[in-house]
């Protein structure tokens, strides 16, 4: 039954036709009975009048207008040629309806006003000899009510279309937003691990060239040196191995992903270990913290973190030799000062032209987007007489 149903839905002219027949069939029938009765023959025109209107029927959703205006056509002739009324006049009732459903406006507002005139004519033009002037009168009301509910019944059929309409353009249009964030997630998540990426490479790998040079100078005058030099060379290694595992981690699908098999996110307590290793691997570096410590949002500690080590970074491959730093960590009431100089004796079109502090470059732009999305602020230049100093203040709340 659904796959009848379903095939009937594809071809409703067929449904249509069939049902044309079957009215035309039964006005030929019909009025052939009665004239049989008469004893009269069938008049001439109510053949093709008959065939007309059931014409109406059989195309009236493939051209709702157009048999409108068939329809109104024959029944105007109808009423000037004096030809009975039949069952197939229902195809009048049909159109009405079909054209409130899916004609156009100024169709359907012709087929009610034809609608509501059509049985007040038909009553004055065929009158009841047995009833008086009023039972006439109420007789036409009555006729046309049919039409007006077929009216109102199409019209709201076309509104209730019109509404679902509405709701699958809605939600295709929200679906479309869907997939259009979607894609903007993506692409800012890919941005974040670059950023991350880039921090993770470029301070790591920058301590282990500088561990391998010192180890390949001092291999042969002083081997403990050198043997603790590679060390260091491993540990940092292994330490930009885990922290690339677990950025590149989050692009991983499958049920075999553990919860707990990335390290976390580095903060605050994390910098005095940044500082330590940048000690032992020959940048001098003096920390300090003022204030009272405490916790803050995890977004603003990772900012911190990465702005530190991409700092020390650039003092260790632009700073040159002798180069020292010095990093200071300032709480505040409503955020986290952060201040970051060294002394480098660099040239500075170096520093500038190979991409740290350019404007250019990927360092300064990922600090800045990182101070950005949690609503701070960033300062970065050069220090009156040579060194770099990079000062930022991190709200603890972003700003809106």
């Amino acid at each position: 039954m659904q796959r009848l149903y379903d095939f009937l839905r594809r071809h409703p002219t067929w449904v249509d036709g069939f049902w044309a027949v079957i009215l035309f069939g039964i006005s030929v029938l019909g009025g052939a009975t009665v004239e049989e009765g008469r004893g009269t023959e069938l008049p001439a025109l109510t053949v093709p009048v008959m065939f007309l209107l059931s014409v109406v029927v059989a195309l009236r959703r493939r051209m709702p207008e157009r048999m409108l205006v068939l329809a109104l056509v024959v029944g105007l002739g109808q009423l000037i040629l004096d030809v009975p009324t039949a069952p197939a006049d229902f195809a009048l009732l049909v159109i009405v309806y079909t054209v409130a459903a899916v004609g156009a406006r100024w169709a359907s507002r012709v087929a009610l006003t034809a609608g509501l005139c059509a049985a007040p004519l038909a009553q004055l033009r065929w009158p009841s000899s047995q009833a008086s002037t009023a039972e006439n009168v109420a007789l036409s009301v009555i006729l046309a009510v049919p039409f007006a509910l077929a009216w109102v019944l199409g019209d709201s059929i076309r509104t209730r279309r019109a509404y679902f309409a509405q709701l699958e353009e809605r939600a295709a249009r929200l679906e479309k937003e869907r997939e259009a964030q979607a894609k903007v997630a993506v692409a800012a998540e890919r941005a974040r691990i670059a950023r991350e990426l880039h921090d993770v490479v470029a301070h790591n790998v920058s301590v282990m060239v500088v561990q391998a040079d010192g180890a390949a100078y001092v291999l042969d005058a002083a081997p403990d040196q050198a043997r603790k030099a590679l060390e260091t060379i491993s540990s940092t290694g292994r330490q930009a191995l885990a922290e690339m595992r677990r950025l590149l981690g989050v692009l991983r699908t499958g049920e075999h992903q553990e919860a707990g098999e990335y390290v976390p996110q580095p903060g605050l307590q994390q910098i005095e270990d940044l500082v330590e290793q940048c000690r032992e691997s020959g940048l001098p570096v003096d920390f300090k913290v003022e204030g009272t410590s405490r916790e803050l949002p995890r977004g603003v500690e990772l900012t911190a973190y990465r702005i530190v080590q991409e700092a020390l970074t650039n003092t260790r491959k632009h700073g040159g030799p002798n180069a020292g730093a010095s990093v200071r960590l300032v709480y505040f009431d409503d955020g986290l000062g952060l201040l970051v100089e060294d002394d480098g004796k660099g040239a500075p079109h170096e520093l500038y032209e190979e991409g740290g502090f350019d404007g250019q470059g990927h360092g300064l732009i990922g600090m800045r987007e990182r101070v950005g999305m949690v609503g701070g602020t960033l300062d970065a230049g050069p220090r009156p007489g040579g060194g770099f100093r990079i000062s930022a203040l991190l709200p603890l709340k972003p700003a809106h």
